[in-house]
């Protein structure tokens, strides 16, 4: 069975498509967008563990 590590980033409106970028180049895979408790935008991400994870 797959496993999967998570994080959240927050996403400036301006510098999106860069910031996720800049995640997808680690392996990062965008899983949502939501509204965060301050009004701002905040990306869900995944990607698999290693190995040794």
């Amino acid at each position: 069975m797959r496993r999967w590590e998570y994080m959240t980033t927050p996403l400036i409106v301006h510098n999106t498509a860069a910031i996720l970028n800049n995640w997808g180049s680690e392996g990062w895979e965008l899983v949502q967008v939501v509204t965060g408790p301050e009004g701002g935008l905040v990306a869900y991400l995944k990607r698999p563990l290693g190995e040794d994870g």
